[in-house]
C-alpha cells in the first residue's frame, strides 16, 4: 500500500514539533508526538520505597499515572509546586507517565538546520538524557530523549 504524499508530509511536520518547557532556568524540549496532554499539578499518592524522583501516582480518568520530578531525574533541583507547574503526560512503552515541569512554554517547529547534536562537553546525568540541541526564538533548547529518561534505572 502506497503512502500518501500529503500524509507523509504532515507526519514529518508533526514529528518535528517540540513542546518547550522549563525545569528551573533550563529550557527543555519534548517531542510533541510523545506528549498526550498537559495538565495542572494534581493531588497524588506517594509511593514508598520508590526512587526519589518518583513523586507518586495519580488517577487520570481511570489510568494510573506515575509522576516523575524531571528536575530530580536529571540530577538538578527538586521542582517546587507553583501555579505555573504542569505535568506533561507522555506515553512510554504502553504506560502513561507524567513529567513534572516548572512551566510549559510554546510548541515550536525547528528547521532541520536548527537541530544539532548535543555538545560533547556536557557531563553527568544531563548528558545521558539530551537527544540534541535546537535553536528557537527564545534561545537554545535541549531536546530530551524521553525514552532514556524513563527507562534508565538508578544504580
Amino acid at each position: 500500500m502506497a503512502t500518501n504524499v500529503t500524509d507523509q508530509t504532515a507526519q514529518e511536520a508533526q514529528s518535528s514539533l517540540i513542546l518547550t518547557c522549563y525545569v528551573g532556568e533550563i529550557l527543555l524540549g519534548i517531542n510533541a508526538l510523545k506528549v498526550q496532554e498537559v495538565i495542572k499539578t494534581p493531588e497524588h499518592t506517594p509511593v514508598h520505597h520508590a526512587p526519589d524522583y518518583v513523586i507518586g501516582v495519580m488517577n487520570l480518568r481511570g489510568r494510573i499515572v506515575t509522576l516523575i520530578d524531571l528536575g530530580r531525574r536529571m540530577d538538578a533541583n527538586h521542582l517546587e509546586d507553583s501555579s505555573e507547574s504542569r505535568i506533561v503526560i507522555v506515553d512510554f512503552m504502553n504506560e502513561t507517565v507524567g513529567l513534572l515541569v516548572d512551566k510549559v512554554s510554546d510548541v515550536i517547529t525547528p528547521e532541520e538546520s536548527a537541530l544539532a547534536e548535543a555538545p560533547s562537553n556536557i557531563r553527568g546525568a544531563k548528558e545521558k538524557f539530551i537527544q540534541g540541541i535546537c535553536r528557537c526564538p527564545k534561545g537554545l533548547v535541549a531536546v530530551l530523549d524521553t525514552d532514556r529518561i524513563l527507562s534508565e534505572r538508578e544504580a
